[in-house]
């Protein structure tokens, strides 16, 4: 449920929220200039935050990469309907409350008793998704700066402490629940998604071998059948960067059990339905199934009438020696 990180300046403290952060941080996040400034400002500033976007976005990796750089632990929760305050906050363990009574020394802290004593941040994703109960407890948190605990009494919040939500504004599970609740409580960011260049940026790191054997056209063609995925007028939500990453990966594997270019039609339209079918969603109504549309932005981005995929200015050659392999 969370993992911490320990990472601290040469004496042991925190780093402080200025400029050289921001430079650190630059050298670890694609892209990104603005909601770094935006995150590093509300947390030096002594705000909770909310982080509203669509999945694949970079929330969490920017969350963890600033905890680390600013030398703060950081506390990952998953928002989920099984969520209870219990699981959040901790509890005493039964079997030695049967010997030793309720003592403060045997209750176990959940991932909020922990970032509060140690001063680090809590990272809640999909905090619309959590019961109602539970959100009150990171309601009181926010307001309070502790919580109290039946039997234990009061944790109150370490210097460092910051509480930072996420939640993806087209799921609409409990999103009117936490408006007047939430937003008025902490500052909101909004993070959508990044420019194809940075995207290609990101696929290129995250399937460096099999970008690099892919060719840089065929990996921009990807990130651009990606992005086509989000605006498509049968599809209710598209794919994030996540999507051309695993295209990357499969259409490479794909290739070396096959023997073959990993630019070949057959390679790259069956990693096209690996990688994208099951991340885009059809909108109600439509006569369309997801393969469907997967098979034409494949059609549009690497079939017989698509540009250059390996971005050496040739497209027919590459039609004829590639099977049609192109780029958007």
């Amino acid at each position: 449920m969370s993992s911490s990180s320990d990472a601290t300046g040469g004496d042991g403290a925190p780093r402080p929220f200025d400029a050289a952060l921001l430079d650190r941080l630059r050298g670890r996040v694609v892209g990104r200039p603005r909601e770094l400034e935006s995150v590093v400002a509300a947390l030096a500033a002594g705000r909770h935050l909310l982080l509203e976007g669509p999945p694949g976005t970079g929330k969490s990796t920017v969350l963890r990469a600033v905890a680390e750089e600013a030398g703060l632990g950081f506390e990952f929760v998953e928002g989920n309907a099984e969520l209870t305050p219990a699981r959040l906050v901790g509890a005493f363990d039964p079997s030695a409350v049967l010997t030793e009574g309720y003592r403060p020394e045997v209750f176990i802290d959940g991932p909020l008793l922990r970032a509060l004593r140690d001063g680090s941040l809590l990272y809640v994703e999909e905090i619309n998704r959590i019961p109602e109960e539970t959100l009150n407890v990171l309601i009181t948190v926010m307001s309070e700066g502790q919580v109290h605990v039946p039997r234990l009494g009061p944790v109150r919040a370490a210097d460092g402490f910051r509480l930072v939500a996420a939640m993806n504004p087209f799921d609409a599970v409990g999103t009117a629940r936490i408006a007047s609740a939430v937003y008025d409580r902490c500052c909101r960011l909004a993070m959508d998604y990044q420019d194809a260049t940075d995207e290609a940026l990101i696929v290129a790191d995250g399937a460096a071998g099999a970008a690099g054997r892919l060719g840089p056209g065929a990996v921009l063609a990807a990130v651009e059948m990606v992005r086509d995925s989000r605006s498509h007028p049968d599809l209710r939500t598209g794919s994030s960067v996540r999507g051309a990453i695993d295209f990357t990966l499969v259409a490479d594997e794909l290739a070396t059990l096959r023997g073959t270019d990993p630019r070949d039609p057959a390679v790259t339209l069956d990693a096209a339905l690996l990688a994208l079918s099951g991340r885009v969603r059809v909108r109600d109504g439509a006569t369309r199934s997801g393969d469907d549309v997967v098979r034409e932005l494949w059609e549009r981005h690497f079939g017989p009438r698509g540009d250059d995929a390996d971005g050496d200015g040739d497209a027919g050659a590459d039609a004829d020696d590639t099977g049609g392999a192109g780029k958007a």
